[in-house]
């Protein structure tokens, strides 16, 4: 008896374990959009640090990230648990921030080009705050942080719409290792990005011939790699957020579908779908952001 008993509780765990996989795989998926855009404006953030002081910026993020999880999963599993019929609006207030978010970086690229900061107007601002280094970097530290909580919650409320017809067990599980691998993945590529220059400057002074070149490649790439990580995840911002749309909107939902079945192929359609619904969904919210700042006297505040 007690070796059947034995038997069957790791079968279940082994099921609660195939779950989570499945779970986590299609929860990561859900939240692409947002992971690209907490890469790219996380590495961002460390911009402006002394190469010295990148990585211990990153670690302080880091933890405070951590620090987010810690709040916003159990925060979503008592939705999850008490109110469920709260999931998917919450997912589409979520999937509208997003696409707001990528319409006001789309507009803020065509139209602000020549809206870049003075460096020697950034310095004398610095110089006439009279603000150590020391203070200058825990603000970039708390700003961060902050973003952080702000793109956390959106990965935990889409991953909840993933998970929220699995048990509590599982769903406390799933959520976990979600938050967990976006944190440690987002924060170690991120480490990794902002000393990628630091690495090839350091290898192009090497002896030989492979490494140096590699060296140079990379220092080349840096700067490059930091813009398509903003574009794509941009796109991704609005194929995600437009997707959530497309498959909670029963009027949405059957577009989709007439398309699919007018021969265009379901991924394509899909992706199509969700690009166009997240272009609207972006330009009708920033629309309302922009009326909503006029009414107070106020210019519209931008996503980031």
């Amino acid at each position: 008896m007690a070796g059947a008993s034995l038997l069957t509780l790791l079968d279940d765990i082994a099921t609660l374990l195939d779950d989570v996989a499945l779970l986590t795989k299609a929860a990561t998926k859900r939240t692409a959009g947002v992971l690209g855009d907490d890469l790219a404006l996380n590495a961002q953030q460390v911009a402006g640090v002394r190469a010295s002081r990148e990585l211990p910026v990153v670690w302080a993020v880091f933890k405070g990230s951590l620090l987010n999880k810690l709040i916003l999963v159990p925060a979503a599993l008592l939705i999850s648990q008490f109110l469920p019929w709260l999931v998917v609006p919450l997912m589409m207030v979520g999937g509208a921030y997003l696409c707001y978010e990528g319409f006001e970086k789309v507009v803020h690229k065509l139209f602000h080009r020549d809206d870049r900061p003075d460096p020697e107007a950034r310095v004398q601002a610095v110089l006439e705050a009279e603000e150590t280094p020391q203070e200058i970097e825990k603000q970039k530290i708390r700003g961060a942080i902050r973003t952080d909580f702000i793109l956390s919650a959106e990965i935990i409320v889409l991953s909840l719409g993933v998970v929220a017809g699995a048990s509590l067990l599982t769903r406390s599980v799933t959520l976990s290792v979600v938050a967990l691998a976006v944190t440690i993945g987002v924060y170690g590529l991120v480490a990794a990005i902002v000393k990628m220059d630091d690495a090839g400057l350091w290898m192009s002074q090497r002896r030989g011939v492979l490494v140096p070149a590699t060296g140079r490649a990379l220092v080349y790439a840096a700067p490059w790699l930091m813009k398509a990580l903003g574009i794509l995840g941009t796109i991704a911002m609005f194929l995600v957020g437009g997707g959530i749309f497309v498959h909670n909107v029963d009027l949405l939902h059957r577009l989709l579908e007439t398309a699919e079945h007018a021969g265009l192929p379901g991924f394509a359609a899909d992706a199509l779908a969700s690009l166009v619904v997240g272009l609207v969904v972006g330009a009708l919210v920033l629309a309302a952001v922009w009326l909503f700042g006029r009414m107070r006297g106020q210019p519209a505040a931008p996503a980031h």
